[in-house]
């Protein structure tokens, strides 16, 4: 017999789904089956495996260590070794994080490292998370950013915060503003709007004023300096696709500086030598939050930074 107790990180999904994590080896036939026979219960009642498992809750398997240990199936995941993160904001819930450029948002294959896989370490090393949590929740992140995008990444530690948080994105429940240096001088505040669509085999996006395939894009957009032939923009993302802001600014002339994709190369070429940059110059550095319910209400009505890489400060100067 185990008796396991539900920690917060674990609570909010189905018992089920909780169920086929911890007992990764097992059929999903052979798990409602102990459910049904009542060799898997939840406070010491019997379940169909529908109940939204909450913090605190107890759940008896009566089987032998010998089964138990037979169908979980555990293989412990490889952590790397943690680095100086900088943490812009963090609560029991979520995490918010400056992630420097050149750095993937998450894996794109299984060799890679990414921001998360650096989330994960730092919880681990701080204490506040262990490595046999992993088996039935993993901290990941709400948010992505192109790898050589600077800015704010946003983490669920827990399975509420990490749900919250996503459906909040998704729903564009926040205010996402950006910072770029652009080629060539803006002096007017617009909005931009297109339609876009995405070559796989290039990764490379497109964009049309008339509607084809691609899906509906708009940004927004604010001059703050300029001088010489480049202007710093302050952007307020309307739409979140797929290198939106690189290809949208790169439809109306003012592409990136050291955006090589959708850029000008020469004029890349020429900052990079005067300026010694190593990546385009975009930044998500900051979230402006309005009404916020559940377990990230804490964040209602509050707006987050992430400073400037050192580059583009450098650049501004």
């Amino acid at each position: 017999m185990r008796e396991i107790t539900i920690t917060k990180n674990e609570a909010g999904q189905r018992f089920d789904k909780f169920l086929f994590k911890y007992f990764k080896g097992a059929s999903a036939g052979f798990i409602y089956k102990m459910l049904r026979k009542k060799n898997i219960v939840i406070n010491g009642n019997k379940s169909d495996g529908k109940d939204k498992l909450k913090e605190y809750d107890r759940i008896t398997v009566f089987m032998s260590d010998e089964t138990i240990e037979k169908f979980r199936g555990i293989s412990v995941p490889e952590i790397v070794s943690p680095i100086d993160l900088e943490i812009v904001y963090e609560d029991e819930n979520v995490i918010f994080v400056n992630k420097p450029s050149g750095m993937l948002s998450q894996k794109a294959k299984v060799s890679d490292i990414s921001i998360n896989e650096y989330i994960i370490s730092y919880l681990i090393a701080s204490g506040q998370l262990k490595k046999e949590d992993l088996q039935t929740f993993k901290p990941s992140i709400c948010n992505r950013l192109d790898r050589n995008t600077s800015g704010l990444i946003v983490a669920g530690k827990s399975l509420a915060g990490l749900q919250e948080m996503a459906k909040m994105f998704q729903e564009r429940r926040m205010d996402k503003y950006y910072l770029a240096l652009v080629s060539g001088i803006i002096k007017d505040s617009s909005t931009i709007k297109g339609y876009l669509s995405k070559n796989e085999n290039t990764n490379k996006v497109y964009i049309r004023e008339e509607e084809t395939k691609g899906q509906y894009i708009e940004t927004k957009y604010k001059p703050l300096k300029y001088k010489e032939n480049f202007t710093l923009l302050k952007i307020k993302l309307i739409t979140g696709k797929t290198h939106q802001i690189r290809a949208h600014l790169a439809s109306i002339g003012c592409p990136i500086i050291g955006d090589y994709k959708y850029g000008n190369k020469n004029i890349n070429d020429k900052y990079k030598k005067n300026y010694g940059i190593k990546s385009q110059m975009l930044h998500s550095f900051q979230l402006v939050f309005k009404d916020v319910e559940g377990v990230c209400n804490n964040l209602s009505h509050r707006t987050f930074t992430a400073l400037l890489p050192e580059e583009f400060e450098r650049m501004i100067k």
